[in-house]
């Protein structure tokens, strides 16, 4: 696993994986499924890994925090960068902070609380686990009023922020005033777009973002990079062409539910047995199988 603190270059060199987290019958992490998996990423040419929303660690018990991170960060190649969550609840965010002390991750990703929360509160939560943890974080943005520009921009000048995951949900990605007055207070090449590759083409090409997270990438790594290689060369028809392989299970992210799709779809698919849902989620409902199964191996056997 790569231990040096993530660059702008770092940034810039490899999609983003969002992959989901395999479980064994009884819940518990499931080492080889995990494994198998992020070689099949690695093996499409991506070197960073997020494990976040996709591998529900909303609902990790502190118990088995630290042996789940342990694991994966043997599990990686030596060139692979794995960024862990925290959160999303503060005195979570801060009992893990002791759990990562004697480990090597340059950053984590901080989860985002939607409700009892203010944009103020989250700031002083972000300071004060960075000043616990002792490193920059990863700021996600996953809705409006979470966190104001200034802040964000505040954070930044700190010295707190790693990187910035943008991932507000619009009808129309060329119209987002939030992602507007952000790039204008915040460098956006410290911010990637994180809703996998449909809005990626806009947010790169109109707002210069670095670049994108993805979680279909766990299906087809090498389109993914691929995509990533077409928007650095300004090969907007060639971007546009790779997006569109995506979509079908994307649309299906869309309409039934991100995490529950991927999960399902990377089993699926042939790639990694997954196993259950990890509670407050459930598994994907008999209905919706086939669906998922016929797109997830649609994407599989896309040309390049």
């Amino acid at each position: 696993m790569q231990t040096t603190p993530v660059t702008r270059d770092r940034l810039r060199s490899s999609v983003i994986a969002v992959p989901p987290l395999a479980r064994d019958a009884n819940l518990r992490y499931a080492a080889e499924p995990n494994q198998a998996l992020i070689r099949h990423i690695e093996a499409g040419g991506v070197d960073m890994l997020l494990y976040g929303g996709n591998a529900n660690f909303y609902h990790l018990s502190l118990r088995e925090y630290g042996n789940i991170l342990e694991q994966l960060a043997a599990a990686a190649g030596d060139d692979t960068l794995v960024i862990p969550s925290v959160g999303p609840a503060f005195g979570t965010m801060m009992d893990q902070a002791e759990v990562l002390a004697g480990m090597e991750f340059p950053t984590v990703m901080v989860l985002p609380q939607q409700g009892l929360t203010t944009p103020t509160g989250v700031a002083d939560g972000i300071r004060r686990f960075v000043d616990r943890f002792g490193k920059p974080v990863v700021v996600y943005l996953k809705h409006d009023g979470y966190l104001e520009p200034a802040d964000v921009a505040a954070l930044v000048a700190e010295g707190r922020v790693s990187w910035i995951k943008y991932a507000v949900v619009r009808d129309d990605a060329r119209q987002d005033p939030l992602l507007e007055e952000l790039v204008r207070q915040v460098d956006p090449g410290l911010m990637v777009s994180g809703m996998g590759e449909q809005p990626a083409i806009v947010h790169w090409r109109e707002f210069q973002l670095a670049g994108f997270t993805s979680g279909c990438v766990c299906v087809r790594p090498d389109l993914s990079a691929a995509m990533l290689r077409a928007l650095q060369a300004s090969d907007w028809p060639e971007a546009e062409r790779l997006r569109t392989l995506f979509e079908p299970l994307e649309d299906l992210r869309n309409g039934i539910n991100p995490i529950r799709v991927l999960h399902s779809a990377v089993a699926l698919a042939g790639l990694a047995d997954t196993g259950p849902a990890l509670p407050l989620l459930s598994d994907l409902e008999p209905e919706h199988v086939e669906t998922v199964r016929h797109a997830a191996l649609e994407l599989l056997r896309s040309g390049s």
